[in-house]
């Protein structure tokens, strides 16, 4: 029997499967593994929420997959074990990435987090002419519309103070490199300079996640979903890097957090990157995908604890002064039904989402898709 929860949790790191994980464990810093706490629900092969002797930072592991970390989040967001109504959420994980905005091995922060397969898809080989992309909005007849059936886990957008605070704790960080991923990068040089920034060393970059269980790679999706981070977020959001389970995760924090449970403002998803989206100009994006080396993985493992262990470090050294008491997040946090309150600065709006009931007629005034004659 439960009669007292542990005590407050201020950072509580999540990890989606144990690459990530591990890339905390056995550290000078603190030891996760002082204390194991089973969790009713958690995913079997990792059914232990991991704490430092003090419970001041403790670890989840979610599994892989937007089924996974929606049954494991909730598991441990809804339990009477825990106290997290004024613990920061510490999305930490490897992911790809969009080489016209980052490069492999870099720490990426976002605002927005995007379900950009949430939509109709055509295989492209049977696709009209008139179209770019095999990907529809849900209730619309071209890419370059707003999606009309709304199902609300679409977009999230968290603090962005929060995340360019966290951003310059992880600047201060000493990235790992390999030469594997340093030749491979080379090869993203062209006159154009399209995709400069694939070709420089890591660092940390403020831009967005999209949320895909498919893993894809090549320059029609990557582009189709860049155009989709863009037209979901009303032309705001920026698509460098793309996971499995943010928004899957964010969708229970915002839950939980409308119940008191949790406060969706104390939230932060950075991803290292570890594979290019799609591949350099004459190489296939078969070859990208499944059979090129292209050294990141190692790297941005690694970047997870140098670039993540400032951040954790950061908000336990300004906790008193700083982050007891919160950052007041300055733009909208939430969801596209603006559940927290607040009105959304994407979509349709609050208002408007509520009366129609997630039935929209809404045309998208952000970038649209370019659609081949």
């Amino acid at each position: 029997m439960i009669s007292e929860p542990y005590p407050d949790n201020p950072v509580l790191m999540i990890s989606q499967f144990e690459p990530e994980a591990k890339a905390w464990w056995n550290i000078p810093e603190f030891n996760l593994l002082a204390h194991n706490i089973s969790v009713p629900g958690l995913l079997p092969i990792y059914p232990e929420v991991h704490c430092t002797e003090n419970h001041e930072i403790c670890q989840l592991i979610t599994g892989e997959s937007e089924i996974n970390a929606a049954t494991t989040v909730t598991s441990v967001a809804f339990s009477p074990l825990f106290n997290l109504t004024q613990t920061y959420f510490f999305i930490a994980g490897i992911a790809g990435v969009n080489p016209k905005r980052a490069t492999l091995g870099s720490a990426t922060f976002a605002r927005y987090a995007v379900q950009v397969a949430l939509q109709y898809e055509i295989d492209i080989r049977e696709l009209s002419s008139n179209y770019s992309t095999g990907y529809i909005p849900l209730g619309s007849d071209y890419p370059d519309q707003y999606p009309t059936n709304i199902y609300g886990t679409e977009v999230f957008e968290v603090n962005a103070d929060l995340r360019s605070i966290a951003a310059g704790f992880a600047r201060q960080a000493h990235f790992a490199d390999s030469s594997a991923a340093k030749a491979y990068r080379a090869h993203y040089t062209t006159e154009s300079a399209e995709y400069k920034a694939a070709t420089l060393a890591p660092g940390v970059i403020e831009c967005d996640v999209a949320t895909s269980d498919v893993y894809y790679s090549g320059d029609i999706l990557g582009n189709a979903f860049e155009n989709t981070t863009k037209l979901f977020t009303n032309g705001t959001g920026d698509y460098c890097s793309s996971a499995q389970e943010d928004n899957a995760t964010l969708e229970v924090l915002l839950r939980s957090s409308a119940r008191n449970l949790t406060d969706f403002s104390r939230i932060i998803v950075m991803r290292t990157a570890s594979d290019f989206d799609r591949p350099y100009p004459g190489e296939a994006a078969t070859e990208n995908l499944l059979y090129a080396d292209q050294g990141g993985f190692e790297p941005a493992v690694e970047n997870i604890y140098r670039a993540g262990i400032r951040v954790v470090e950061g908000i336990l050294k300004g906790w008193h002064s700083t982050f007891a008491s919160g950052v007041k997040p300055r733009n909208y946090v939430g969801d596209i039904f603006g559940t927290l309150g607040g009105e959304p600065d994407f979509g349709p709006g609050r208002s408007q989402s509520l009366a129609n009931s997630g039935a929209f007629k809404k045309r998208s005034v952000g970038a649209a898709l370019r659609r081949r004659s």
